[in-house]
């Protein structure tokens, strides 16, 4: 066996390896993403800017796009396909790009966006008496956090001609006058900082593991084309 083919050859296998670590990852994004939809159904009717329910659709888009990005980098060195591999990096490339700006993005902005967000909320409280889904996700919000309004109490007032919802105070109350004093989007953003570092942590794996694929899938499209000139 030649110097290329033997370099390929051990090339051919840590790429593998690498890329199904990749989606092995990706279905654990995934699945993390699939048990926050789950566990926040009950929010369902709420905007997606409310913040775990954009965390569970954020991890539910960038699981399946791993877990196909790994599946095609295991196609490719498995079959020593150029074509493949060169698709392989070229996706991979784009992903690891747009996380990297989305990352840069959401930490420059995310006073924008916290800002966007809350006032999306508000908007939606106006259907809050004619929409029963969005109403039902507003009681189950506020009850589950023991929080009242997005930023304050005060901003069902508006809403309700200077009056709380029963959901505003605890269970079994039928007029709710005073309220919880916490406001609900901190509340959720803080529930949801509590529970990420796992992710973070797995996700930076991800990001390594991505950065070793992207390597390994250069160092082996030029194995092939070694082979190949060798052959000939």
């Amino acid at each position: 066996m030649s110097v290329s083919r033997r370099c390929l050859c051990c090339v051919k296998y840590l790429m593998f390896v690498f890329n199904l670590i990749f989606w092995l990852g990706g279905c654990g994004l995934f699945g993390i993403g699939v048990w926050l939809s789950f566990t926040q159904a009950e929010f369902s009717s709420l905007p997606l800017s409310f913040p775990s329910l954009s965390a569970a659709n954020l991890l539910l888009v960038a699981g399946g796009i791993t877990m196909v990005t790994g599946f095609l980098g295991c196609l490719g060195a498995l079959k020593e396909q150029r074509c493949l591999l060169f698709m392989f990096f070229v996706i991979l490339l784009l992903l690891v790009l747009t996380e990297a700006t989305l990352i840069l993005v959401i930490h420059i902005f995310h006073d924008k966006l916290d800002s966007k967000a809350q006032g999306e909320l508000k908007d939606g409280m106006k259907i809050y008496e004619s929409e029963a889904g969005l109403k039902k996700s507003w009681d189950n919000v506020q009850k589950m956090f023991k929080c009242c309004g997005v930023t304050n109490k005060t901003d069902w007032y508006d809403v309700l001609n200077g009056t709380l919802p029963s959901s505003c105070c605890s269970v079994g109350t039928d007029h709710c006058v005073d309220g919880w004093s916490e406001p609900c989007y901190q509340k959720a953003r803080q529930w949801l900082l509590d529970n990420i570092p796992s992710v973070l942590v797995f996700g930076l794996c991800i990001g390594v593991v991505q950065i070793l694929a992207l390597v390994f899938s250069l160092l082996m499209y030029c194995q092939i084309l070694c082979a190949e000139k060798d052959l000939d």
